[in-house]
């Protein structure tokens, strides 16, 4: 049974370690395929180079959900809701990027990364009523 009284902070930064288990999880799944570790050697992967400007903006990338698995925990609540959506919008960008070269493991595990996201915007969203309805409690 789910537990119905998760603080939202705490669910948040649950789900960014979900996503970023799912693609941790998926990344690792590559180098089992066959001929992927050879590619990677060469330099190209998928008819892209592999530069140190694209391997930090991947680092970039891969440091959004990590960060947000903190920043979920100690931002106020309006910081906390714009941090998440805008988050959130980016690595469903960075997902759909993905897509055109995805086999059947990497959309597995993008429909629970996308699933995550979407249930981190809906509870993201509500933060700013939650500050409001805490606000009015204190007074």
């Amino acid at each position: 049974m789910i537990k119905n009284k998760i603080n939202p902070q705490t669910l948040l930064s649950t789900l960014w370690i979900f996503v970023l288990l799912n693609i941790v999880f998926r990344d690792l799944h590559q180098l089992g395929k066959i001929g992927f570790l050879e590619e990677l050697m060469t330099g190209m992967v998928n008819g892209i180079k592999i530069t140190e400007e694209l391997a930090l903006i991947g680092g970039i990338l891969a440091e959004i959900p990590i960060l947000m698995v903190l920043l979920s925990r100690i931002l106020n609540l309006k910081a906390n809701k714009w941090a998440n959506i805008s988050a959130g919008i980016i690595m469903l960008v960075v997902f759909g990027t993905a897509v055109p070269s995805a086999d059947m493991d990497d959309v597995f595990h993008m429909v629970f990364e996308v699933a995550a996201i979407l249930w981190i915007f809906r509870i993201a969203w509500k933060l700013t009523a939650l500050n409001k309805t805490q606000t009015q409690a204190q007074n």
